[in-house]
């Protein structure tokens, strides 16, 4: 039976894959069919998403995108051609705005922005892209839909990615190449661990409760949505982001 959502025989390139976000969807890619290459800067993480894909065609590098020769070395290393890259790595950020300095501003960009459009610029280059490749970056509604004390730098960082879509979704077009973003809301990772005067576990819960669905997303709601935009289903959708967040930003 036809399954426009199978992603049978495709391989995809997943960074940020040994944790939260990035890793559920390389399994839930794999459990569609689809062949992953993962990749993050820990291999022991990396190994135990491993063994949790479904098939036998999937391959482990280790890479620190944040340092340019790794990123080149992560790219010369692929040995077959993409047809999907997700770009899920990213570190978030607190920082109120008398205490923002360059140094704040390029950590967070490097790893949010800078590397994942190095890293597609490089795939591109180096022709190891498919005919009608689907790209997804992990964006947020944070920077893009609303805003929040503290968050500037990550705000900024997430707005910096939708921008980027749209041009290169343009761009591309001609190629058959999608690109689109899924911006969630609130997602119970390791991200959440956050511990300071403007994260704490008290307002975790009370940020709960603005949640139309009363919870917070878990890896999987995004990964389903990723599924959606890496398969057939969505071969009409490119330039467009992808609000997944409970009902949050309709309130």
């Amino acid at each position: 039976m036809f399954n426009p959502f199978s992603l049978e025989g495709k391989t995809i390139l997943i960074t940020g894959a040994s944790s939260g976000i990035g890793r559920s969807i390389a399994i839930a890619s794999a459990n569609a069919g689809a062949n992953i290459i993962l990749t993050a800067r820990n291999l022991d993480r990396l190994k135990e998403v491993y063994l949790l894909l479904k098939g036998k065609n999937h391959k482990i590098i280790v890479a620190d995108l944040n340092c340019s020769n790794e990123l080149d070395a992560l790219i010369n290393k692929i040995n077959v051609k993409l047809d999907g890259v997700v770009c899920s790595a990213g570190i978030s950020d607190i920082t109120l705005l008398k205490g923002i300095n360059q140094k704040k501003i390029l950590s967070v960009f490097n790893v949010n922005v800078f590397s994942q459009i190095l890293l597609i610029s490089g795939l591109l280059k180096q022709k190891k892209i498919n005919q009608s490749a689907s790209f997804v970056f992990i964006s947020s509604i944070s920077g893009t839909l609303v805003g929040n004390t503290g968050e500037v730098i990550y705000s900024s960082s997430k707005g910096a990615i939708n921008g980027y879509i749209k041009s290169a979704a343009l761009e591309l077009a001609h190629k058959g190449h999608r690109i689109n973003s899924i911006s969630p809301g609130i997602v119970e990772t390791k991200l959440l661990n956050l511990s300071n005067e403007l994260f704490t576990e008290e307002g975790l819960d009370e940020m709960k409760k603005k949640y139309p669905m009363k919870r917070f997303g878990k890896p999987e709601d995004i990964a389903y949505g990723a599924i959606y935009l890496l398969s057939n289903a969505s071969s009409w959708v490119t330039g467009t982001n992808l609000v997944i967040d409970g009902g949050y930003t309709i309130k």
